[in-house]
C-alpha cells in the first residue's frame, strides 16, 4: 500500500453504517486554476487546433457533459468522499488512474460520484455492493462501446469505400448523430433486461430449485448452489486450423456469423447467451427441455451452414452458482468436458440430464459408453437427438 493509500483509508465509506467520512482533504497551494484548459494538438505557429481535433473536443464536450474542469481531489471533495473511495469507485468503472494535477473531470462525474454515495448514505447499498454494481456496468459498458465502435467502423469501410484508418477518423464526425438514439436504446434494453432478470434470478428461482429435486440425493456437489439452470456448451470443430488459413475480414465475418447465429438461436429457445470466448459460446436455459431445444437447434444449424464448420454441443441439467454475469459450479464443468467428448454435429448430456428428458417425446435419449471424465470419474454420457415436433422455429 503506497502513501496516499495509507493517508485516505481511515476516510472511506463506512461498510456497515452506509456513513460517509469527509474529514480533510489536502490541497497544495501550487495547483494551477482548473478553469485554465491545458492546451492541446495546437498548430505550432497559430495556436489553432486542427479540424479533427475541434471536432473530437466538440465530441467529448457533448459526451462528459462539458469540458474538462476538475481534478480528482475536487471531485471526490464535491461529492462528499474521500479520495481513496473514489479511486476505488473510478477503477470500478475501468478509468485510469490519473494523477492530483491531471484535470481530467467534469460536474457529471462529480454528479455520478455523489449518486452512487448517496446510495450507501441512504442505506440502500453496502460499500462492497455499490463496488460490485459498479463494476458489472463499468465491465459491460466498455465491451459494449468496443463492439459498437467496431461495427460502425467496419460499416463504413464496407459502405464508404475507405480505408479502416480512414474510417475511424470519420467516426468522430458520424457519431453525433447517433448518441441521442443510442442512449435511449441501451435504457430501453437496460429496462427490459432488469424486468427479464428479475422474473429469472428472483421470481421463478424456487420453482427451478424444486423442479430439479427429481433424481437426487440431496449431497451432490452442486447441492448448495442457488440456482437450477440447463447449463449449454457449443464449440466449432477444427476452429484453430480454420482461422490460421483466414485473412482479416474473413476471420472477422465467420466470428460475426457464428456469434450472431448462435445468440439467435438461444434467445428463441427463451435462453441466455452467457459468453462467447473465440470458437465457443456458454448459454443457459430455466428447464431441460428448453436447454434441449437449443442445443439440438444449434448443432443442426452448423451442420446445415454452408461457411461455418459443425460443431460439438453438449449440455446439463444441475444448479449453479451466478455472479459477475458469469455462471459457476460442477455443472459448467461438466458440461465443458461433455463438449469435448461430443462428435461433431452431436449433442451430448449426462445421465441425470436424460432422466429429467425421458418422458418427453420431442427427445429421444441414445446411452453412449462410460467415460473417464477429469474431476468427476466416470460417467455415462448420452447422445441426445429429435422426437416428434418441429423443434426451434427461427423467422
Amino acid at each position: 500500500m503506497n502513501d496516499e493509500d495509507q493517508q485516505e483509508r481511515m476516510n472511506s465509506i463506512a461498510p456497515n453504517t452506509g456513513s460517509v467520512d469527509t474529514a480533510s482533504f489536502e490541497y497544495s497551494a501550487t495547483t494551477p486554476d482548473p478553469e485554465v484548459p491545458p492546451a492541446i494538438d495546437r498548430h505550432p505557429a497559430t495556436g489553432a487546433m486542427s479540424a479533427e481535433r475541434l471536432a473530437m473536443k466538440a465530441l467529448e464536450a457533448r459526451l462528459l457533459g462539458g469540458e474538462r474542469k476538475l481534478r480528482r481531489r475536487e471531485v471526490a471533495a464535491g461529492a462528499g468522499l474521500s479520495l481513496l473511495s473514489a479511486r476505488k469507485l473510478w477503477r470500478a468503472l475501468g478509468f485510469p488512474n490519473f494523477g492530483d494535477e491531471d484535470v481530467a473531470f467534469t460536474e457529471r462525474d462529480q454528479a455520478a460520484l455523489s449518486t452512487v454515495v448517496d446510495l450507501v448514505r441512504a442505506g440502500k447499498l453496502t460499500e462492497e455492493a455499490a463496488i460490485s454494481v459498479t463494476r458489472a456496468i463499468g465491465q459491460m459498458t466498455d465491451r459494449m462501446v468496443v463492439w459498437q465502435i467496431e461495427a460502425l467502423v467496419e460499416d463504413m469501410v464496407h459502405e464508404q469505400g475507405v480505408t479502416d484508418a480512414v474510417a475511424r477518423k470519420r467516426l468522430v464526425n458520424e457519431l453525433p448523430a447517433l448518441v441521442d438514439a443510442l442512449e435511449e436504446v441501451l435504457v430501453y434494453s437496460w429496462r427490459r433486461q432488469l424486468n427479464a432478470g428479475v422474473q429469472r434470478l428472483a421470481v421463478r428461482a424456487e420453482a427451478g430449485l424444486q423442479a430439479s429435486e427429481e433424481g437426487r440425493e440431496g449431497d451432490e456437489d452442486d447441492a448448495p448452489l442457488p440456482l437450477a439452470r440447463a447449463v449449454g456448451f457449443a464449440d466449432l470443430v477444427s476452429y484453430t486450423s480454420l482461422s490460421r488459413r483466414m485473412n482479416e475480414k474473413t476471420l472477422a465475418r465467420l466470428v460475426q456469423r457464428f456469434e450472431n447465429k448462435c445468440a439467435e438461436i438461444i434467445s428463441v429457445g427463451g435462453g441466455r447467451l452467457v459468453k462467447t470466448v473465440g470458437d465457443e459460446v456458454l448459454y443457459i436455459a430455466e428447464t431441460p427441455a428448453a436447454g434441449a431445444e437449443i442445443s439440438l437447434a444449434l448443432a443442426e444449424a452448423f451442420t446445415e451452414d454452408e461457411i461455418l464448420p459443425e460443431a460439438r454441443v453438449a449440455m446439463v441439467w444441475g444448479r449453479i452458482l451466478s455472479r459477475l454475469g458469469d455462471i459457476y459450479g460442477p455443472t459448467v464443468n461438466l458440461a465443458a468436458r461433455l463438449t469435448s467428448l461430443a462428435d461433431p454435429g452431436t449433442v451430448l448430456v449426462d445421465s441425470m440430464t436424460a432422466s429429467a428428458l425421458e418422458h418427453d417425446e420431442r427427445f429421444i435419449m441414445i446411452p453412449q459408453p462410460p467415460e473417464n471424465v477429469r474431476g468427476f470419474g466416470e460417467i455415462r454420457p448420452v447422445r441426445l437427438t429429435r422426437g416428434r415436433g418441429r423443434g426451434l422455429v427461427l423467422d
